[in-house]
């Protein structure tokens, strides 16, 4: 055994000694190694009580080394990324796991709900529906003891913060969808691939190869796993196959689709910035292949949920993948032949083996005479009907199953069970396809295909080495075939020596102990045993599905993996029927459990395109404001103070009160768009005009787009968030475009940049506050110094708004020229910051401000928008020109040199006001030379105003617009002509920033 992991076994197991990993579990620190499971890893230090049960709170051990584990339930990670109920023995260890046991007051092993093992007999299934809902109980009585009930008899719990991870979808379309990563499933995706079928093979293990890392096999000249390893190596090679590892196929659906959740970063110390967390695949296969292999089910004794009693074949699996020997002292109780092999990997691996127990009388085979060579006593006809010990396992009393004969007691410290071999039929009959049952067998076999689908291996019901690989292959070729696939030469499958194994004979429930009646668990999970079972049977819910929701088996996390066929049988012997009457419980999706978070994916929030309302939608209303569409969105126009306000006295009043004092503005609409990726500083140089590589971390750039062509596409402000991670702004209407650019260019034009894109428009509220008052707000309910040195103008960075847990991000950037900052929040509290901000700037007279002010503050200061941005204009006519790197390649460089968009006689942006002050510029009006004015029609064009508004500042209408010559004619009056209301009115150009052009204010 090895140093401080006493249980670990020198030479064994596939993991990785060179890399060792710590973690806690309870706060103790331990060690495991690169391939270990934290189940593998925990019992490697010898540690066997793993958790509590559900309801009367027993200890419980590891009991398998699957997705089926009933017992091993603990909590990973901690804060936000804290998961609960998570089954350790696929938990795979990464350096730092922090795991914690569940369901226990106030530590593991002293649990003070234990003490609901004294009154077990008078909470049986099904109590509280007599106690609290009987003729002498109350509404009120259950109301109250329902809290306590679901603490005790509760699993984990959740962290109660938001989820910090990314979750992701995929669509694939192939040929063959193989599940399943073992021998049958390698088989049959090598058989379709070699075939030259598109061929997909997803796997729930980290590791392919199934049982053949788990048992010891010779295949051909190969042991078990080198054959996997060349098998795998071939695969990778062939150009039509994919692999997918960590993904469960979870549901089956119509149209041959089948449903799967990859892993992509649980192995992982921390996601990383670059990679969601979990990834949701939607396969469509033409031919499904279920390779999903088998589960082993225990036997049904007294007191069998001892910490040290397990699966037979979990025993095997820790010695041969993890290295790891459970016990030293071994007794192995079955009625088949498969678990004889246990025994001998048990004294190989440096144990002993103290007996098998077989239930069979006479059992007959090569396996069992070959234990016997070994000295291992085989206790045929016999059966364990009681255990000894409390926090791990002692002796186990041994008894004829006949009663001829006394018991005896055989001193161990690990029980290996084994009643069999259950098919994983769960996504055949997802189909509609319902389970047989096999008498010989004594399991359920796959119904008779309803879809394009075939199962094959142990999924099929063919249990030996040589008939899993010849199934797999038959398979994988009539799948390729019915694809139009074929291969043109003769495979020869490889040699595995033949097996006769003896035939099972079931055992539903051990007999009692000559003393006493100790609990029987089916259950392990739901703490479902026996006795509730026959307790449901006597007051008449003998129906399957009654049964499981009277007693809850098979209601846990496992979905009865390892109790739901124990629990039928016996409920079909009571009722005197054979166990293909009483049926089975419907399989569901999911197949194992998966995050939510999965499946939501990146659709959170309101994402369809009809209305979108922002969360202060209902605050808005409730001022009376006018609403005018923009873009996908509803937003306030203006918010008039009586109903005989008219537009431009609502606009005019609510500019005038930001400028002098302080306004607060709902700007959730901008286009908000998460970039990460070890190549996102790369990838937004090539995207915006100016440089962004060297933008420090905390800062925001405006940054400027053009199409290929040359012509300004969109702009906005991009802020860089941490190393690899920025969030960029857009216009309101171009979100959805830009989006769709960028996606394009990482798909299509850059596919090797590292980066991610994601819209997160509908994910935050965004509100801006600008005036000269705007810091005293804002700093009223930041937990971050706002002064000049502290946060200067473009600054940006995170902070706690209201509360010290509401997490927000603040940004010093302004659209209308004053000292103005910017604030996001989460969606669900964009009302809760917007009211806070309303509180705290009323001794300001605060006010709101909508649309039509805060484009007629962008008008007064210069700023283009939408207006502007008509895809006719480039960045020089805008004014914009020396945004353009000489330094660097972007998108749009080279056409943008193009003589036609450098042409001195381009319209380029200018400001406007109206000689007599007081005549509105209308929008879409051309510009005309004055001395043209009585000249016959037509004249030349020689600009066109884009926007107009009324500045209080200045007292007069203002208005942009594109004019030749641009600026060179300021001071200049021009005829701005309307002939449809036969409107000309003179202007004088002027340079577009009307107000504050040096730009102090913004600077504070």
């Amino acid at each position: 055994m090895s140093g401080n992991q006493p249980n670990r076994i020198p030479g064994f197991g596939r993991i990785g000694r060179d890399e060792p990993l710590r973690f806690t579990f309870d706060g103790k620190a331990y060690t495991g190694y690169k391939g270990d499971t934290l189940a593998s890893a925990l019992l490697a230090n010898g540690v066997k009580l793993v958790g509590r049960s559900f309801k009367y709170h027993r200890p419980r051990g590891v009991f398998s080394a699957g997705v089926e584990e009933p017992n091993a339930l603990v909590a990973l990670r901690e804060g936000a990324r804290r998961e609960p109920n998570t089954r350790a023995t696929v938990a795979e260890l990464f350096d730092g796991l922090v795991a914690e046991s569940q369901n226990r007051s106030p530590n593991l092993k002293y649990d003070i709900q234990s003490l609901n093992q004294a009154i077990a007999r008078f909470i049986p299934a099904g109590f509280y529906y007599k106690t609290f809902m009987g003729p002498f109980a109350n509404t009120r009585l259950w109301m109250f003891f329902e809290k306590i009930i679901r603490k005790s008899a509760g699993m984990g719990t959740a962290s109660g913060e938001a989820d910090p991870d990314r979750y992701d979808r995929m669509h694939a379309h192939c040929d063959v969808l193989v599940i399943g990563g073992g021998a049958a499933g390698l088989s049959a995706a090598l058989a379709a691939g070699e075939a030259g079928a598109r061929v997909i093979l997803v796997d729930e293990t980290p590791r392919l190869g199934g049982r053949l890392n788990q048992d010891v096999y010779k295949i051909g000249d190969l042991s078990g796993g080198e054959w996997v390893e060349q098998t795998v190596a071939k695969l990778i090679a062939l150009p039509t196959v994919k692999l997918l590892t960590r993904t469960t196929a979870f549901g089956y659906y119509d149209g041959n689709l089948i449903g799967a959740v990859e892993r992509v970063s649980d192995h992982l110390p921390e996601t990383p910035v670059h990679l969601p967390r979990q990834r949701w695949w939607r396969f469509r296969a033409k031919q499904v292949i279920l390779a999903t292999g088998a589960t082993e089910q225990p036997l049904v004794f007294g007191n069998n949920d001892r910490p040290g009693i397990m699966l037979a074949g979990a025993v095997r699996a820790y010695i041969n993948e993890y290295g790891v020997l459970p016990g030293r002292r071994a007794v192995i109780f079955t009625n088949n032949d498969d678990a004889y092999r246990t025994a001998l990997d048990v004294i190989n691996a440096g144990g002993a083996a103290v007996a098998v127990v077989d239930a069979r009388k006479n059992p007959r085979s090569t396996l069992i005479d070959h234990t016997r060579g070994k000295g291992v006593t085989v206790l045929t006809g016999h059966a364990v009907v009681n255990t000894h010990g409390h926090f791990e396992l002692q002796a186990v009393d041994v008894a004829p199953i006949d009663g001829d004969g006394a018991a005896r007691r055989l001193d161990c410290d690990l029980l290996a069970i084994s009643g069999g071999w259950q098919p994983n039929v769960h996504l055949s009959s997802q189909t509609g396809a319902k389970p047989v049952w096999n008498d010989k067998m004594n399991c359920f076999l796959p119904g008779t295909p309803k879809r394009p689908e075939a199962s094959a291996g142990a999924a099929a019901g063919r249990f030996t080495l040589a008939a899993v690989l010849s199934d797999g292959h038959a398979r994988g070729t009539q799948a390729a075939a019915l694809t139009g696939h074929s291969l043109d030469r003769e495979v020869r499958l490889p040699r595995v020596d033949a097996e006769t194994p003896a035939p099972s004979e079931a055992l539903w429930e051990a007999p009692d102990p000559a003393k006493g009646h100790p609990k029987k668990f089916v259950d392990h999970q739901d703490d479902v045993s026996a006795d509730d079972v026959r307790l449901a049977h006597r007051e008449g819910y003998v129906s399957v599905e009654h049964l499981k929701r009277y007693t809850t088996l098979g209601m846990g996390t496992d979905q009865g993996k390892t109790s739901n066929i124990t629990g039928l049988a016996i409920m079909a012997k009571l009722r005197g029927q054979p166990i293909p009457a009483v049926g089975t419980t419907t399989f569901r999706p999911p197949y194992t459990p998966i995050a939510i978070g999965a499946m939501g994916g990146t659709e959170r929030g309101q994402h369809y395109k009809p209305r979108r309302r922002s969360p202060m939608h209902d605050w808005h209303q409730e001022r009376g404001c006018e609403w005018i569409p923009a873009g996908l969105w509803d937003r306030p126009r203006h918010y008039p103070l009586t109903p005989n306000e008219t537009l431009r006295q609502a606009y005019v009043r609510e500019t005038k009160q930001t400028r002098q004092s302080v306004g607060i503005c709902d700007v959730t609409t901008l286009g908000k768009i998460d970039i990460q990726g070890p190549d996102a500083a790369e990838f937004l140089n090539r995207v915006y005009t100016n440089g962004f590589a060297k933008l420090p971390v905390g800062k925001a750039r405006y940054g400027l787009m053009l199409r290929e062509d040359g012509q300004v596409y969109d702009d906005g402000t991009t802020s860089r968030l941490g190393e690899n991670h920025y969030v960029m702004t857009t216009t309101t209407a171009n979100a959805v475009t830009v989006m769709a650019k960028l996606e394009f260019y990482l798909q299509a034009v850059w596919p090797d940049l590292r980066v991610k894109v994601v819209s997160v428009t509908e994910q935050y509220a965004a509100i801006a506050l600008a005036g000269p008052n705007s810091r005293k707000v804002m700093q009223k309910i930041v937990d971050i110094d706002l002064s000049d040195d502290a946060f200067p103008f473009m600054a940006c960075g995170p902070c706690h708004a209201v509360t010290d847990t509401l997490r927000a991000r603040l940004f010093r950037i302004s659209f209308s020229g004053e000292l103005a900052y910017e604030i996001n929040v989460p969606s669900d509290y964009g009302r809760f910051v917007w009211d806070a901000l309303m509180d705290a700037g009323a001794e300001f007279g605060i006010v709101p401000y909508g649309l039509e002010a805060l484009g007629n503050m962008r008008i007064e200061k210069g700023h283009v928008a939408g207006a502007e941005l008509d895809g006719r204009t480039t960045a020089d006519d805008l004014g914009l020109g020396k945004m353009l790197s000489a330094q660097k390649p972007f998108v749009g460089k080279a056409l943008a040199q193009r003589p036609g968009l450098t042409a001195p006689t381009r319209k380029k942006l200018v400001g406007l006001v109206p000689v007599d002050g007081k005549t509105a510029l209308p929008n879409g009006s051309q510009i005309i030379e004055l001395a043209d004015r009585d000249k016959p029609r037509p004249v030349k064009m020689i600009g066109n105003v884009s926007s107009n508004g009324f500045s209080p500042e200045l007292d007069t209408p203002i208005a942009l617009g594109l004019l030749e010559g641009g600026l060179a004619r300021e001071g200049d009056t021009v005829l701005v002509a309307y002939p449809l209301k036969n409107l000309y009115i003179p202007a004088t150009v002027r340079n577009p920033h009307f107000v504050d052009p040096e730009g102090k204010r913004l600077h504070g």
